[in-house]
């Protein structure tokens, strides 16, 4: 975290690799990453450029770093212990996503770096690792974090350029749209848009935790379908899984017992099918 110095007016913190990733976030979250540049951030932290490629080789490496750190965020805001594969992928997706929102710039880099960092490749295995230990196949496990991500990313996506993300532009893009449904041929487009968008309080973002619980329901299924379901694979490649025991409790996101238990997905699981 950053090093702070109060009540010294203009005192220089102490450089570092950490401060220098860190006043880089904070360049990238007011401004985007085209303001972020080895001489803006040596601006930033009161040096000159010279003395950041001490601490970073170039750009590419803040970049790689950023996308570690978006991880770590992303892992430490995860509540606590679960006691399923259905609740860590729940935890982990809002997680996600949170981070995503508070640094929108990180949506577009999380799966374009090269170089990955310890955080990003703690973060992906372990995903891995909960997903296995539940009875997913190795191309199964593949791809249901691939779904996921989808759904996470997409979100996101979706959620930062819709107009009427949060309702407050509501009024003004009604104004806009009712224009266009005048001529009655749009008619399940208009009674979506007057019943729904443009009710008092939407929020198109209070959709998400629905998506995903319909979208981890389906991965239930889909685990149940294959022949090897409820079965766990203890090590990577694994091909016989008929007597290893299911050890969810033992890899890092359910070894977790630091904060507050997010209250158990309903109407899911094996011995509550869904309707």
């Amino acid at each position: 975290m950053v090093k702070e110095i109060s009540g010294i007016p203009g005192a220089k913190l102490p450089l570092d690799r950490e401060l220098v990733l860190e006043r880089a976030m904070e360049l990238a979250d007011g401004a985007g990453l085209g303001a972020l540049t080895m001489r803006s951030l040596a601006q930033s932290l009161g040096v000159k450029p010279m003395s950041v490629y001490y601490y970073v080789a170039n750009k590419s490496e803040i970049l790689d770093g950023l996308v570690d750190r978006v991880f770590e965020e992303a892992d430490a805001a995860r509540l606590g212990h679960v006691a399923s594969w259905q609740q860590a992928m729940r935890n982990r997706a809002i997680a996600l996503r949170n981070t995503l929102v508070r640094h929108k710039w990180a949506l577009g880099l999380l799966e374009s770096r090269m170089s990955p960092g310890a955080a990003t490749l703690r973060h992906h295995n372990a995903t891995l690792e909960t997903l296995r230990l539940a009875g997913f196949g190795v191309v199964l496990a593949t791809r249901a974090y691939a779904l996921l991500d989808s759904y996470i990313y997409g979100f996101v996506l979706q959620e930062s350029t819709i107009p009427v993300g949060d309702g407050s532009s509501i009024p003004a893009v009604a104004e806009t749209m009712v224009k266009h449904f005048e001529s009655g041929q749009y008619p399940y487009l208009v009674e979506a848009a007057t019943e729904v968008v443009m009710q008092p309080g939407y929020d198109f973002g209070s959709q998400f935790e629905d998506g995903l619980d319909l979208l981890i329901r389906g991965l239930e299924v889909w685990l149940e379908s294959t022949p090897t379901s409820g079965t766990a694979s203890q090590q990577p490649g694994s091909t016989n899984n008929s007597h290893i025991e299911t050890r969810l409790e033992e890899t890092p996101w359910h070894r977790q017992t630091t904060g507050n238990a997010h209250s158990s997905m309903t109407r899911s699981g094996p011995n509550n099918p869904p309707d």
